[in-house]
């Protein structure tokens, strides 16, 4: 709230660091009447300007709250209890929609309302926070500071705070808000039947977790193996890339190769076509009369009649998948690796070769260790990024070939592409809310365990 200065001096001095509870504890009854009258502790210490702008929050947020905060909170509560319906108008000889609830926007409002709370209760902090520290100044005979100099301080010492309020702002406006909204659409039953405005949803609780999970439905034999594909793809895309990526760059590095370069460049031109234009044009190649299908008809490697099923089968649909990913992915690890071969100490190598190290147990001993160190967190998110690959999948397969025992998915969909499915396609926001929730905590725990048990985590200045 303000860098403030003592009397007779121009050396200002921080605001207490003293918590809410500790302001409660040991203020004074104006600096507790702050917390419920926002400002007044400050009003009374003649700080007008910042007592008065507490104050105008709390009115804003009163009149917000009586005009249309309560309504929108037991709307939040109960989502909806008048549907819309058909009227008959005898006047016209027609009949006409009623206004109903919007279930829809009954949770979004609610969600608002509640965000707005919160944030009045952090004022409601400040405001006694601020309160307490003038009240210790007072006591001290500290200067009591104005509207001008706090005005000063977000200039100075406190310029990362005013800066950074209207970015938080945005954040929690179109972030926070729309991601509390979404988790809770996954416990309601906001699917392709409840539609609003013409039908209510309500809250069911754990009852779509309930169903993803329950042996024998058909949500969870559906979910339970795009899990595992989506686990093994991940795990295939990733080492994959990598360890490829990483192999070519030690062929382009090594003291043999010329025109390095060159090469480099070649790789690049891959990486500088816009990916979906690569999807694409492979998706074309490797269809049933695609490319690919027309030469191996022509040099008599399959019937006339008879083309490859590349996306049509599920096996080869998946190798077909991975194979063009590592032709998309390799390029980039490529050109990350480059740097950091680059970077490892020649003395190693040197030493290593005198020591009678061969090739294999140099790279094994030496390269590998160091690339791992390096960049086991690129990996980890190289991994986050391929469980959420959704133009990988969907621009090449479509998540094809779709199984009738599946829940509106295929054999290649992963769990994005299933969400995508069932959010845009069958409008069961519920289940793609679930599926969301599923993907943040399975990815959220497998990073961590991961990051956590890495060397770059638990001894980061091994290789400085």
């Amino acid at each position: 709230m303000g860098i403030f200065k003592k009397k007779d001096q121009s050396v200002y001095v921080k605001p207490s660091e003293a918590s809410t509870a500790q302001a409660f504890k040991n203020g004074n009854i104006m600096t507790k009447l702050s917390f419920f009258i926002f400002g007044v502790g400050n009003i009374a210490n003649k700080q007008i300007v910042r007592g008065l702008l507490f104050l105008i929050i709390e009115i804003g947020y009163l009149t917000y709250l009586l005009s249309f905060g309560l309504g929108a909170l037991g709307d939040f509560i109960t989502l909806g209890t008048v549907e819309q319906g058909q009227v008959y108008n005898e006047a016209l000889g027609i009949y006409e929609y009623s206004t109903g609830d919007n279930s829809m926007l009954c949770l979004l409002y609610g969600v608002i309302t509640l965000v707005l709370t919160a944030a009045v209760i952090f004022v409601a902090c400040m405001s006694g926070k601020s309160a307490y520290c003038t009240q210790v100044r007072k006591e001290k005979g500290m200067h009591i500071p104005n509207f001008r100099d706090d005005l000063k301080s977000l200039l100075e010492e406190n310029l990362h705070a005013f800066l950074l309020a209207f970015p938080i702002f945005g954040i929690i406006c179109f972030t926070i808000v729309p991601l509390i909204f979404m988790i809770l659409i996954a416990f309601t039953s906001y699917d392709h039947e409840h539609q609003p405005p013409g039908n209510l949803f309500q809250w069911v609780g754990l009852d779509n977790f309930k169903a993803m999970f329950s042996q024998g439905s058909k949500l969870a034999s559906t979910f339970w193996p795009v899990l595992s594909w989506t686990l093994i793809w991940a795990v295939l895309a990733t080492v994959s890339c990598y360890i490829l990526g990483l192999l070519l760059a030690l062929l382009i590095n090594r003291k043999g190769t010329r025109a390095k370069g060159f090469w480099r460049f070649m790789f690049v031109l891959s990486v500088a076509v816009p990916q979906f234009v690569t999807l694409l044009s492979m998706r074309t190649i490797f269809n049933a009369n695609g490319p690919v299908n027309v030469i191996l008809r022509e040099i008599g490697a399959i019937g006339a009649t008879e083309s490859i099923p590349f996306f049509t089968n599920p096996l080869y649909a998946k190798i077909t998948i991975i194979c063009i990913n590592i032709w998309i992915g390799v390029p980039f690890t490529m050109l990350s690796t480059t740097g950091i071969l680059q970077n490892i100490p020649e003395e190693l190598y040197e030493a290593a070769k005198i020591d009678g190290a061969s090739a294999p147990i140099i790279f094994r001993k030496i390269t590998l260790p160091y690339m791992l160190f390096v960049m086991t967190p690129n990996l980890i998110t190289a991994f986050t990024g391929n469980i959420n690959n959704f133009n990988v999948i969907f621009l090449l397969s479509g998540g094809g070939p779709d199984s009738l025992d599946y829940y509106y998915a295929g054999k290649t969909d992963l769990l994005v592409t299933w969400l995508y499915r069932l959010t845009i396609t069958q409008k069961d926001y519920n289940l793609g809310a679930v599926i969301g929730i599923l993907v943040f905590v399975i990815l959220a725990v497998l990073s961590l365990i991961t990051y956590r048990r890495t060397g770059s985590y638990k001894d980061e200045g091994a290789f400085q």
